[in-house]
């Protein structure tokens, strides 16, 4: 196991997490009722990823299949669509209950699990993976890479993958939101790198449309650069195959934003061209 966290701070991150999970258990309602997720139409799972990913990934059909830190499962539910054994597990007993009601809406089978991404394995028994997909602001919720990494390649049968696709860490120094009237400029606010320890946000609006949050409205994030993510995995064992750096991302964060022929969103022409996500795939010895 990963010595990156002396007891003191352990129980610090343990506090954290918990606010968050009281903070996404209130976000869960306004989620689910919300334009941005779309459930009360058709769910439509495949949105939510980039074309490349299906070829990353490989054949699904009867392969076992984790998502980590699965929210609603809108993109669980597109593993299952493709033939996989789909589990989801998620922090949120809130949501995953919410997961659990969607996937039925829909006729698919998936098994979702109420855990801390660190208890994954406690709360998974012997189960083993073919592949875990995990990311789109899910890494910036774990305080300790290298312990994330060691549960990750716990959880891996010999041969099997993660995939992570994620918000890339530039994109996330620019802030969650682009400032009032600032259409032209993309400004760094926030880190790129972590070392700093825990950021604070005032999460009482989430990201989707809707009301405030009602109860928990502290949430914390833990900025990790690209270093520190590869570096983690490369701790636990686990072999890098390909990393992507893309330019598109499934919503418009800023204004200007145009759409692709993918259907997904990308920066103007005249804009600096920027990774908005990055995709890394990695395997556990055979």
């Amino acid at each position: 196991m990963s010595d990156s966290t002396e007891p003191a701070a352990a129980a610090d991150h343990s506090h954290k997490m918990r606010t968050n999970e009281a903070n996404w258990d209130a976000r869960t309602p306004i989620h689910l009722a919300s334009r941005f997720y779309g459930l009360d139409e058709d769910p439509d799972p495949a949105r939510w990823f980039a074309p490349f990913e299906w070829a990353d990934m490989g054949e699904l059909p009867g392969r076992d299949v984790l998502h980590l830190q699965c929210h609603l499962g809108t993109e669980t539910l597109a593993f299952a669509q493709r033939g996989a054994r789909a589990t989801g597990l998620d922090l949120s007993g809130a949501a995953v209950t919410a997961a659990r009601d969607i996937a039925a809406g829909a006729g698919l089978d998936v098994d979702y699990v109420h855990a801390n991404v660190y208890d994954a394995a406690e709360a998974l028994g012997d189960r083993r993976f073919d592949l875990i997909y995990t990311g789109k602001g899910a890494l910036c919720y774990l305080p300790d890479l290298p312990r994330w990494a060691e549960t990750v390649a716990g959880l891996l049968r010999p041969g099997g993958r993660l995939y992570i696709v994620e918000f890339h860490p530039l994109l996330n120094s620019f802030g969650p939101t682009p400032a009032p009237g600032d259409t032209s400029e993309l400004l760094l606010r926030h880190d790129y790198l972590g070392g700093r320890g825990a950021v604070l946000r005032d999460a009482t609006h989430t990201y989707t449309d809707g009301p405030p949050v009602e109860g928990e409205t502290d949430c914390y994030e833990w900025m990790h650069g690209l270093d520190e993510v590869v570096n983690a995995l490369i701790g636990a064992g686990l072999g890098i195959e390909r990393l992507r750096e893309y330019d598109e991302l499934p919503w418009p964060r800023w204004p200007e934003m145009e759409r692709t022929a993918s259907g997904w969103w990308r920066l103007p022409d005249a804009s600096p061209r920027i990774p908005h996500l990055f995709a890394l795939l990695a395997s556990a010895r055979s």
